[in-house]
C-alpha cells in the first residue's frame, strides 16, 4: 500500500499537532531540566537537629548519581554531523522526489537533530524560498518544511523523525515568541535564508541538548 505524500503545508499543521499534545509538553517543557533543588527543613530548628557527618567519598558530595551525570554529559553533545553522502546536484533538486526513493534503501533510524542537520544541508545547497509555499520552487529551493520533507524522502529519518523535527521546530519558534505555525513564519516579510538557517541551527541544539 503506497504511502500518502505530506505536503509542506500538512507536515506544518501535523507538527504544530503533535507540538501541542501533553506527552510532547511534557518532553519540550523538561528539556533544560537537571535535577530538582535540596528540600528546606519544614520548621525553625529542624536543620540544627539534624545529624551532620563529614561525607565518606567524593562521590557523596554530588547531588546526582555519576550515572546520571554521564548521561546528561552525552545527550548534550552537539547533533550527530551527517555521514558524507552528498545530496543529488541540482538536477536533483528540481526533480520530484520520489525519484529519490531508492536512497532510502537501508537507512538506519536517526534523531530528529540529525534529520535536521540534513534538513539545513538542502537549503544550503540547493536555496531556501519563502513564496509560494509549497515543497519547491522552480529552482529547486526550499522551504523549512519542505527541506524536511525532502530529508525524509532522500533516506533520512521515518515520518515519525520529521514529525519530531517539526515539533522541536514550533517549540523553538515558541520560545521565540511566535505563536503561529512554521510556514508563515518562513514567508514572514523580511524573512531571509540567514534567519531561516538560524532557526534550525537554534532547533539543532534545543534538541541534541535534550538526547534528540
Amino acid at each position: 500500500m503506497p504511502t500518502p505524500t505530506l505536503t509542506p503545508d500538512q507536515l506544518d499543521v501535523q507538527a504544530a499537532r503533535f507540538h501541542d499534545t501533553e506527552a510532547w509538553q511534557q518532553i519540550v517543557s523538561g528539556w533544560d531540566l537537571t535535577t530538582p533543588g535540596p528540600l528546606l527543613p519544614s520548621s525553625p530548628g529542624t536543620a540544627e537537629r539534624l545529624p551532620v557527618s563529614p561525607p565518606a567519598d567524593w562521590r557523596d558530595l554530588l547531588s546526582v548519581p555519576v550515572d546520571q551525570l554521564i548521561a546528561d554529559s552525552a545527550r548534550a553533545l552537539p547533533a550527530t554531523a551527517p555521514r558524507e553522502r552528498p545530496l543529488p546536484g541540482r538536477l536533483g533538486a528540481i526533480l520530484p522526489d520520489r525519484l529519490h526513493s531508492w536512497r532510502r534503501i537501508g537507512q538506519p533510524e536517526m534523531r530528529p537533530s540529525t534529520h535536521l542537520a540534513y534538513a539545513r544541508q538542502i537549503l544550503t545547497e540547493w536555496g531556501w524560498q519563502n513564496t509560494p509555499y509549497r515543497l519547491r520552487n522552480a529552482r529547486g529551493a526550499r522551504c523549512i518544511c519542505g527541506a524536511l520533507l525532502s530529508a525524509h524522502r532522500l533516506g533520512y529519518g521515518s515520518r515519525d523523525t520529521v514529525d519530531r523535527a517539526g515539533a522541536w521546530l514550533v517549540a523553538e519558534l515558541r520560545s521565540q515568541g511566535w505563536t503561529g505555525l512554521i510556514g508563515p513564519w518562513n514567508r514572514h516579510p523580511g524573512r531571509t535564508a540567514a534567519d531561516a538557517l538560524a532557526l534550525i541551527d537554534a532547533t539543532i541544539s534545543r534538541a541534541a541538548r535534550a538526547g534528540q
